[in-house]
């Protein structure tokens, strides 16, 4: 995720093989939040915003999983 958002730092960087791929992979998953954040300036906070609500939803998983799913296990 982080090196998808690097990529962007760098002039061409996006265009090489290893930026196409990464594209193929977080293209789809950052375009909703294109949508609703459009970038400011040069900017764009978008796959900022979505890797920390993905973040928080991970450790909300976690936390539901530690809480409900494990005690059930045992």
């Amino acid at each position: 995720w982080n090196s998808f958002y690097l990529l962007g730092w760098f002039p061409g960087a996006r265009e090489s093989k290893i930026g196409q791929f990464l594209a193929r992979i977080f293209e789809p998953i950052l375009e909703p939040f294109r949508r609703i954040i459009p970038p400011i300036g040069m900017f764009d906070i978008s796959s900022l915003v979505a890797y920390i609500i993905f973040q928080y939803a991970m450790r909300v998983l976690t936390n539901l999983i530690q809480v409900y799913v494990i005690p059930m296990l045992f």
